[in-house]
């Protein structure tokens, strides 16, 4: 079913005259909900007594918002008030009234689904995500998580994508037009969002709609983005300051290409190459028949859970805990373990724990799930975070230290990642360490290991464990590969890893990660001492 929906521009303090005009449209056109996509506020230096006095009024609920209304992180800075207002009500203004967020994926009640990047890029945030969620500011790196959404419907940013108007005919006439930047125009390629909203001063600016070729993870039909960027409210020249439309979540993208519309002008910046779009529609399970799907997934194999926002592997998880996030590249991202299994002492050359995840974009139990193109771009990129990781720890620790990369392939997995850890070379050298994989999987009368390179796991036609080790000795991209076969018939330990590990380390206690819970404070020193240490061998950095 449709909604209603009115999207408005810069308002500039100026909100109980926009407020007492949109109570009046909502009379007649029943919107179900609002967005305001850029500043709601006045610039800190230009607000006056009267703006702090409408400040309170609207946060003391006398000014009356008839319809639920989303407010985007413009350009200027919050009021105090806001802030402290926005801090102590989970984002609620006021009645009505919500904070959108600086870097945001939403769904509505009607099923629409929102993704929102507030602010303007500071490139001067090189540690990641921007951590305060309220100066209007955001990193290069707060973009890509958003990339992890998949999909949208409509996408507000408060800067334009680079090159949104070439292959256009439409005039833009701006004494000074609005900043442009890649991570914006990445995020149009890899989401192919029906709508995307910005600002653009005293200037209205519609682009032509622009059509996304069609392909497998697009059904074959073809996804269209209207690009809107709308004047503010009280500019001189009268431009539209709102925009009102329609939007029913489920309906399907066109077969073709609408009349007036263009190829998409915008490029993706992994070398101009368009990256691979996950769709949720690859979000649902299988139809439980248990057959192959074109020959690209393993027998009986089901799909993750039916939203990947519920997945605490997902980077569209709106609860996931960004600050563990230590890189993105293209096809998968790297986060340090919560509750790891070592401590920062037990490799003190490092001096943190240096417990990684390495996990693919693509919510799959198994990288054999994904198609075909997808699954060697996502292996590829796992491989080289785990090389790299060898670089560093090989650096770092002055080869006192190898590698145990070990990950769980098995049907039924929300979504599959391999986990990483440091080991004492010695260990390695003495043939400790697959011996011990070797010996607990006898002890729990569980088939035996094989030393072969499986590759991505396209070609196995049953659940396995995985065991990468690597030796300091050898080239920080060799390994020896250790795999065990099992089926339903072994009740398999998700755990198996972990216990091998910490029974060697000694860090029997240690084994059950909520044993081991740091407070955020602990896990964001560990984060920033792990950053430094891999910052020169990070390759997403290049």
């Amino acid at each position: 079913m449709a909604s209603k929906i009115a999207v408005i521009g810069d308002v500039n303090g100026h909100f109980p005259a926009v407020l007492q005009k949109l109570a009046t449209l909502h009379t007649k056109q029943n919107f179900a909900l609002v967005i305001i996509a850029g500043n709601l506020f006045a610039s800190p230096s230009d607000a006056t007594e009267e703006d702090e006095k409408n400040i309170q009024n609207l946060i003391n609920g006398k000014i009356e918002i008839p319809v639920p209304t989303y407010f985007a992180l413009g350009s200027n800075a919050f009021p105090k008030a806001v802030v402290e207002k926005l801090s102590s009500s989970d984002d609620e203004l006021c009645h009505n009234l919500h904070f959108l967020g600086k870097r945001t994926t939403m769904k509505t009640s009607e099923g629409i689904r929102i993704v929102a990047l507030g602010g303007q890029l500071d490139p001067n945030i090189i540690a990641g995500q921007s951590q305060d969620k309220y100066p209007p500011y955001y990193s290069d790196t707060d973009a890509k998580v958003l990339r992890g959404a998949t999909t949208a419907d409509i996408l507000v940013t408060g800067e334009w994508p680079e090159g949104i108007r070439s292959r256009s005919k439409v005039a833009f006439n701006a004494d000074e037009p609005p900043r442009e930047q890649q991570c914006i125009a990445d995020l149009d390629v890899v989401l192919k969002p029906r709508y995307h909203f910005s600002t653009s001063g005293s200037v209205y600016y519609e682009r032509e709609p622009f059509f996304h070729l069609p392909s497998e993870e697009t059904d074959n039909l073809t996804p269209v983005t209207r690009f809107i960027s709308l004047a503010q409210y009280g500019n001189p020249n009268k431009q539209k300051w709102i925009y009102a439309f329609s939007l029913d979540p489920t309906a399907s993208h066109p077969i073709s290409p609408p009349s007036g519309s263009t190829i998409n002008p915008l490029t993706h910046s992994d070398k101009k190459r368009a990256a691979p779009a996950h769709k949720e529609h690859a979000l649902v399970y299988d139809d439980g028949r248990g057959g192959r799907r074109g020959n690209k997934r393993r027998k009986h194999e089901a799909r993750g859970p039916i939203d990947a926002s519920q997945c605490f592997f997902c980077l569209s998880n709106e609860n996931i805990a960004t600050h563990l996030v230590t890189s993105i590249g293209e096809s998968a991202y790297m986060t340090t373990a919560r509750g790891p299994l070592p401590t920062s002492q037990t490799f003190p050359k490092l001096g943190f724990p240096c417990h990684l995840l390495i996990i693919p974009f693509s919510h799959q139990p198994t990288l054999a799930s994904m198609e075909e193109e997808e699954r060697r771009a996502t292996y590829a990129e796992m491989q080289k975070y785990r090389v790299s990781m060898n670089r560093m720890v090989q650096s770092q620790g002055e080869s006192e230290y190898g590698s145990v990369t070990w990950e769980v392939s098995k049907a039924g997995l929300p979504h599959t990642h391999w986990q990483y850890m440091p080991v004492p070379a010695d260990l390695i050298q003495k043939g400790l360490v697959e011996a011990a994989f070797k010996a607990l999987a006898e002890n729990y009368h569980w088939p035996t290991f094989t030393k072969e390179d499986v590759g991505d796991g396209f070609e196995e036609t049953s659940d396995f464990f995985r065991v990468l080790i690597w030796d300091p000795k050898n080239d920080a991209g060799k390994q020896t590969s250790l795999i065990l076969r099992f089926d339903e018939k072994i009740k398999f330990r998700l755990q198996f890893g972990r216990e091998v590990l910490a029974k060697l380390l000694r860090l029997d206690q240690r084994v059950d990660w909520r044993n081991c819970a740091q407070m955020q404070p602990e896990e964001e020193k560990d984060v920033a001492n792990f950053k430094n240490a891999f910052k020169e061998f990070d390759f997403t950095a290049d």
